[in-house]
């Protein structure tokens, strides 16, 4: 292991750090998720996307699906969150972590009836705000969306439901 090619070729550094304040709205609030996007990957150059997930005490959550070009981590801040790393459920407390790598089945779920936050964490940073807000969207509109319309939307965000 090495480390990465170098991506600035200044010679005294620049004054360029994104400080957010804990206390910010957060940027998409859906009925019982609050989603902080703390590092987008434009933010970032691509190299991550960083967002705090909020969950209400009513039951949330995707279903069981994997990436083909990210891969995805999780750091429980509070609550319980079930996490599924493809073979079994687990109760992840604060402090608990879950690293899935590309292909790796993975889903997770707030079902304590408490309020829930975690840290996700995409490597790189792919444009996921665009995925939670299409899906903020057919939730707040209550669209319903054919089988063939749910695939291309997963497909469009690299979302593999299993």
């Amino acid at each position: 292991m090495s480390y990465p090619e170098q991506r600035y070729f200044g010679e005294s550094g620049e004054h360029s750090g994104v400080f957010r304040s804990a206390g910010d709205p957060p940027d998409l609030p859906m009925r019982t998720t609050q989603v902080h996007y703390l590092a987008t990957g434009g933010l970032t150059g691509g190299a991550y996307g960083l967002y705090r997930w909020e969950m209400g005490p009513s039951p949330s959550g995707p279903g069981a699906h994997f990436h083909r070009t990210m891969t995805e981590s999780f750091y429980v801040l509070s609550g319980t969150i079930r996490l599924y790393d493809g073979v079994k459920w687990t109760d992840g407390r604060p402090g608990d972590f879950l690293f899935v790598p590309e292909g790796g089945v993975h889903a997770f779920r707030n079902e304590s009836g408490e309020p829930a936050s975690m840290l996700i964490l995409f490597t790189p940073g792919a444009p996921r705000e665009a995925y939670f807000e299409e899906l903020a969207d057919i939730a707040a509109t209550g669209r319903n969306l054919t089988p063939e319309e749910w695939t291309e939307l997963y497909r469009r965000h690299d979302q593999y439901m299993v």
